[in-house]
C-alpha cells in the first residue's frame, strides 16, 4: 500500500505539468495522507486515499483506478433492445418498445429487429427459454445468465399460450448505444422537421474513435444542408477535436465541374458552406471543452447551452502499478495564443446561455437544441450557394 502511494506521489512530483504543483507543498501533502494507510482494508480504500491526496492539487483528470480489487465476475444479463411493461390484468409482461437500431453496425445492433426475428410491439412475453414469465418477478430476472447463447422467447398477441409462437434472438449485454442512437435520431428529426429539411444535425459523443465515426458518418451526407447544428453536449473528451475543427473551418477556394454534371464540387473537398452553431453543456468535458472553445476561436458560430466541465490538462499513463492499478498524471496544459492557460478549472462559457430545465425535459422539450435551430435559421436569409457552370471556353483561334 505504501509503495503504491509513494509511486503515485513520485509520478506527480516528476511529471505534473507545472513544477510548482499549483503552489502546494506536495511533500507535506504526502505526509498528511500517510497516516491513513494503517486503516486501509481493501484496494478500494487505497484508491480513495490516493484520489483524495491527488485532488489536493485542484486539477481535473487526476484519475486513479483499478488494482487488485479481487471482485467476483458479474452475472451477465441477456438484453433484447426492447422495453417491457407489466399488464396487471393478465399478470404478464408486454413488449412496449423495440429500439430500431442500425443493424449494419454491430454496436447499434437491435436483436429483435434482425432478419427472421418476428417480435412485435404489443406482444405478450409468455416464456424465456421455456420458463414461464409472470409479473411477480422482475422481467430481467428471467434473462440473468443467458447472455452468451441464443435466447428463445415465447410470445403471443394475447396473454394465452394457445396460438403462441417462438422466436430466437442473439442477445446483447449493453443497450446504451441503442438508447444513444434513438436520442440522436430523434434530435436529427426534430431539427429537420423544424427547418423543413434545411438544417443538418450532428452529435459528437466523444473526441475519440466513436466521435470520429459519428462525425464521418453524418457530416458528409449533410454537406448540402443550408445550416448545421453541431452538438457536443456530454462529449466525453479524447484528442481529435483539432481534426474536426480543421474540417469544419474549411473554406471554398475554388469549384470543380465535369461534363454532364451541373453541380459543382468544392476545392478543397468536404466544405460546409452554411452557418453553424455548437451546443455544449456542463457535461462537455476535456477535449469536449476544447472543441467549443476552438469552434468560437475559429469563427464558426456561437456557442449555446451551459458552461462546460473545465478540465483540459492532458494525461498519460506511464505504466500501471504493480497490481494493475492505473495512475494518470495531468502532464500537458492548453494555453491561448497570448500565452495564458485556459479552460482548466473553469470551463467554456456559452455565447447564449440556455438551461435544459427539468420541467422542459420531462415535457419532451430540448430548449438548447430549440435555440440552436433558431439561431441558425436567423442566418439563412441569404443561403450560400456555389457559382454556376461557366460558359464553355472556345480556344479555336481560326
Amino acid at each position: 500500500m505504501r509503495f503504491s502511494q509513494e509511486n503515485l506521489w513520485r509520478r506527480y512530483r516528476d511529471w505534473f505539468y507545472v513544477e510548482n504543483m499549483h503552489g502546494f507543498d506536495w511533500a507535506a501533502i504526502r505526509r498528511d495522507y500517510e497516516k491513513w494507510l494503517p486503516h486501509v482494508a481493501h484496494r478500494a480504500d487505497l484508491n480513495y486515499i490516493i484520489a483524495e491526496m491527488s485532488s489536493e492539487l485542484t486539477v481535473q483528470h487526476a484519475y486513479i483506478d483499478g488494482g487488485d480489487m479481487n471482485l467476483p465476475p458479474r452475472v451477465q444479463v441477456a438484453l433484447s433492445g426492447a422495453r417491457f411493461e407489466a399488464d396487471k390484468a393478465s399478470g404478464r409482461y408486454r413488449i412496449s418498445r423495440i429500439f430500431a437500431g442500425h443493424n449494419e453496425e454491430d454496436i447499434y445492433r437491435s436483436p429483435l429487429t434482425e432478419v427472421g426475428v418476428d417480435a412485435r410491439v404489443g406482444d405478450y412475453l409468455l416464456a424465456v427459454n421455456g420458463e414461464e414469465v409472470k409479473t411477480d418477478r422482475d422481467v430481467y430476472a428471467y434473462f440473468r445468465g443467458k447472455a452468451n447463447a441464443e435466447v428463445i422467447l415465447t410470445v403471443n398477441s394475447t396473454p394465452s399460450m394457445q396460438g403462441s409462437r417462438k422466436i430466437a434472438f442473439r442477445p446483447i449485454t449493453n443497450e446504451s448505444d441503442l438508447i444513444y442512437l434513438n436520442w440522436i435520431e430523434a434530435n436529427r428529426k426534430r431539427v429537420s422537421d423544424a427547418t423543413n429539411g434545411r438544417v443538418g444535425y450532428i452529435h459528437i459523443p466523444d473526441m475519440g474513435a466513436a466521435g470520429i465515426r459519428e462525425f464521418i458518418k453524418w457530416y458528409y451526407p449533410q454537406l448540402d444542408k443550408e445550416g448545421l447544428v453541431v452538438d457536443v453536449r456530454a462529449n466525453g473528451g479524447g484528442n481529435v477535436s483539432r481534426m474536426l475543427i480543421e474540417r469544419l473551418r474549411r473554406r471554398v477556394l475554388g469549384v470543380n465541374f465535369r461534363r454532364g454534371d451541373e453541380d459543382a464540387t468544392t476545392y478543397p473537398d468536404g466544405v460546409f458552406r452554411g452557418p453553424m452553431v455548437a451546443l455544449l453543456n456542463e457535461n462537455s468535458a476535456s477535449d469536449g471543452d476544447i472543441f467549443p472553445y476552438m469552434f468560437r476561436e475559429a469563427g464558426l458560430g456561437p456557442l449555446i447551452g451551459k458552461r462546460s466541465w473545465g478540465g483540459v490538462v492532458g494525461i498519460t499513463n506511464r505504466g500501471n502499478l504493480i497490481d494493475g492499478g492505473v495512475v494518470n498524471v495531468p502532464e500537458f496544459a492548453l494555453a491561448n495564443t497570448k500565452g495564458e492557460y485556459i479552460i482548466e478549472g473553469y470551463g467554456v462559457d456559452p455565447d447564449i446561455e440556455v438551461d435544459n430545465d427539468p420541467r422542459s425535459v420531462i415535457a419532451g422539450r430540448d430548449p438548447q437544441l430549440e435555440r440552436g435551430i433558431a439561431e441558425v435559421m436567423k442566418k439563412l436569409t441569404s443561403p450560400v450557394r456555389l457559382p454556376g457552370r461557366p460558359a464553355d471556353p472556345n480556344r479555336n483561334k481560326n
